[in-house]
């Protein structure tokens, strides 16, 4: 029998020092004290009204608008509002909650936060390419600074969920395919928003989401149901809504998936069981979009109220929009429903307000002088500028064609060369495009005074489709123009061929992917495709800065460009970054998060390949193996993998000891040398695979990482140390996390496929 171990994991962001402790006891008591007191003078009606969050303002992310909110304010029958947005207009609202309701409870204030405010950062998922925990937190921290300004105290974010499918639009929203990753991003996420102190009126309190498994929609569609098993669930996807929750989130939003076949919005054992009782979790649960009332679409109750009294008596307490809980009283007085559950989740409303310190001052995120100085100040954009260009991913660089010249005549051609609301990308809803520039513009400032000549045409619409592409830029963001695709083909060309270099900046548009966005044909549309084999037709060289918000299919691009730099949606300082990575300023170093598949029909398709029976090693068809027959197994460019305009040597990996006890550490050790002409940034990868265990495990998972920056010829040590706490898994008897004994594969390298490996023996 195999031996083990089981433990514990305790994160740093649970450890605190002794004498902190007293301090936070004597808050909490005075946090207790305080509810308990104004809960006595309230009534069913106020309490429940603590628990109903509905939407106003102008941006909405659904069809539902509530009426008469300032009225069911002064009733004290709501407990916060979410996408208004300005210090002025939430001052005005939270001053009748404050001075014309019965007992003055202010209101929180909920925004969809998701990259950014003004000052928008890369979408997550190629903020997450940077793979620097410092900058992704920096990004949340100066979101937290400007909303707060704005008179936001709460936004919807981090979204967490781990996705294998770029079918799925809401993938843009997340961090990628690998949980442990994740959870490293989860962590840097709260911690940003939420800094060391919720009182900060700089902070903001943090929403993890999609509670839980939402990433993994059927066919990669919004919306849809998932079939996991607890083994997977748990191994796979599960351990960064617990990284986040550990580092002190304070609210978690319900999915509007099932779990178990239950809703999730009304899912006892995963509001309640799991992440209160199991993981701890003090903070408040919310709604997704009308979720609670959604319950009936499920089929699992018959009326608003039923599955109101579900969902409560579930650990849910607040209801977005739907207003279900917010009419219980009835249900409450006539026993039908829990006074219990009732006041835990008003306490938990109140608990939240009194963190953010709205009691003591319900003004505090409305100093309009304050939003004058911070929102999108030059410091801020400076920031946003730097952490884009490190999100980039370098794809390929034949013949070291970039970093670009600036010299001769460069031709710029496509439909994302000249569009302001594209650079933000998807789930920037407090963005002001109006006050961003374009690629072209960016690239005409980096070629200022320098006798270059930037020539552009747009070359072709998004797509030959007029409704498709409506569809794909959504929100007003239509790009559509009205000439022929000959004549706008006819146009590039001529241009084209008076250039020395073509950059193409073409993909998705910034409402491709995002929420209700799911897409079964993931290529570069046929427009943008016509126009670039013409160009290609040329002779000339071609960098194609493609625009994406989920992991696309680049095969024709990868065969016959010589250049390709994933340039995402990298938020409001875009084009300025592109041009930063173009002519050198800045050397890319993102990796990527998500792998590129060679055909759609491989999803879902990630890196952590679970060991099968008749594994097909070499990826091409094997007959009998597991393999497809028209397309090989392996990705286009793996996860984790990205060019840079230097190159890096590994030498020297080791493990300090073959053997290690279960309860010991033995160190990984490898030599980083940059061994090209610049400085540049790498990445260095540590993965594991556990050979033999009680539960299946991928040949290859993501254990550990290292950012370093290197001079030319700078050599450097990087250590890992390897013990329970990176080695082990969630086992399938009662998912515990366990170390078993037996033989692990150690392997560093530079992406996922390109590792080295040494033998740990664990006994």
């Amino acid at each position: 029998m195999k031996k083990s171990i089981v433990f514990v994991i305790l994160l740093p962001a649970l450890m605190c020092v002794a004498c902190s402790k007293p301090a936070a006891d004597t808050q909490e008591a005075q946090m207790n004290a305080f509810v308990d007191k104004l809960m006595a003078q309230m009534t069913l009606e106020e309490k429940l009204g603590q628990l109903n969050l509905p939407v106003t303002g102008d941006i909405v992310t659904g069809q539902a608008r509530e009426s008469n909110v300032a009225e069911d304010i002064r009733q004290g029958k709501v407990g916060g509002l979410f996408n208004l947005k300005g210090a002025k207009a939430i001052r005005e609202v939270q001053r009748i909650a404050v001075e014309e309701s019965r007992l003055g409870i202010p209101i929180l204030f909920g925004m969809d936060v998701i990259h950014g405010y003004e000052t928008v950062f890369p979408i997550p998922l190629a903020l997450a390419c940077s793979w620097d925990m410092e900058a992704i937190e920096r990004s949340a921290q100066i979101a937290a600074r400007e909303a707060t300004a704005d008179g936001i105290c709460w936004t919807f974010s981090p979204m967490v969920d781990v996705c294998h499918d770029g079918r799925w639009g809401r993938i843009s929203e997340g961090s990628g395919e690998d949980p442990y990753l994740g959870s490293r991003i989860a962590e840097a996420m709260v911690r940003g928003y939420q800094g060391s102190s919720l009182a900060d009126s700089a902070t903001m309190m943090a929403c993890v989401k999609h509670f839980a498994l939402y990433g993994l929609v059927e066919a990669g569609r919004e919306y849809n149901n998932v079939y996991p098993d607890d083994f997977h669930a748990f191994n796979e996807y599960m351990q960064p809504y617990k990284a986040a929750v550990d580092a002190g989130a304070g609210s978690v939003m319900a999915a509007f998936n099932t779990v178990h076949g239950v809703p999730c919005t009304g899912n006892k054992w995963l509001l309640n069981d799991l992440l209160r009782k199991q993981w701890g979790f003090r903070g408040f649960v919310v709604s997704d979009y009308c979720g609670l009332e959604q319950l009936q679409d499920h089929g699992v109750q018959t009326d608003k109220e039923q599955s109101a009294i579900q969902c409560l008596e579930a650990g849910l307490d607040m209801d977005m929009v739907s207003a279900g809980l917010v009419a219980l009283a009835d249900a409450v007085r006539d026993g039908r429903c829990s006074k219990k559950a009732v006041d835990a989740a008003c306490r938990r409303m109140l608990q939240a307000k009194y963190k953010l310190g709205l009691f003591d001052n319900p003004y505090k995120y409305c100093d309009t002088a304050r939003r004058e100085q911070v929102i999108l100040c030059p410091e801020h954009r400076a920031e946003a500028r730097k952490i884009a260009g490190e999100s980039m991913v370098l794809l390929k660089n034949e013949k070291n064609l970039l970093p670009l010249q600036k010299r001769g005549t460069i031709a710029l051609i496509g439909p994302l060369a000249d569009t302001r609301p594209n650079m933000s990308g998807t789930w920037a809803v407090a963005a002001v495009p109006e006050r961003y520039k374009t690629v072209r513009e960016g690239l005409q400032d980096a070629l200022q005074g320098t006798g270059a000549k930037l020539l552009y045409a747009k070359g072709s619409n998004l797509m030959y489709d007029a409704a498709q592409e409506a569809i794909g830029t959504m929100f007003g963001r239509e790009m559509r123009d009205a000439r022929s695709a000959e004549a706008m083909r006819a146009e590039a060309i001529s241009i084209a061929r008076r250039a020395d270099v073509i950059v193409a900046a073409m993909g998705e548009a910034s409402e491709m992917s995002g929420e209700c966005s799911s897409r079964v044909n993931i290529e570069m549309p046929d427009a943008q495709h016509d126009m670039l084999v013409e160009l290609a037709k040329l002779g000339k060289p071609i960098v194609l800065v493609h625009f994406a918000g989920r992991p696309t299919v680049l095969n024709w691009e990868t065969d016959n460009l010589p250049a390709i730099l994933e340039s995402w949606f990298c938020g409001s300082e875009s084009a300025d970054a592109i041009a930063d990575v173009l002519f050198g300023e800045v050397n890319p170093s993102g990796k990527l998060t998500v792998q590129l598949p060679r055909h759609v029909g491989q999803y879902p398709f990630s890196y952590r390949q679970m060991r099968t029976s008749r594994l097909n090693p070499g990826g091409e068809f094997n007959k009998f193996t597991t393999c497809y027959a028209d397309v090989s197994n392996t990705p286009l460019y793996p996860f984790g993998y990205g060019l840079s305009y230097t190159q890096f040597a590994y030498t020297n990996f080791l493990l300090t000891d073959s053997v290690m006890p279960l309860d010991g550490k033995v160190e990984a050790r490898v030599t980083v040398t940059n061994t090209g002409s610049r400085a540049g940034a790498e990445i260095v990868q540590l993965y594991i695979g556990d050979r033999v265990a009680k539960g299946v495990r991928p040949y290859k998972e993501l254990r550990g990482f290292e950012r370093l920056t290197l001079q030319p010829g700078e050599s450097r040590e990087v250590t890992f140390t390897l013990d329970a706490d990176r080695l082990g898994y969630y086992e399938p008897a009662d998912l515990k996390w366990t170390l078993e004994a037996g033989e692990i594969e150690v392997m560093i390298g530079a992406n996922s496929r390109d590792t080295e490996m040494r033998l740990l023996h664990v006994q």
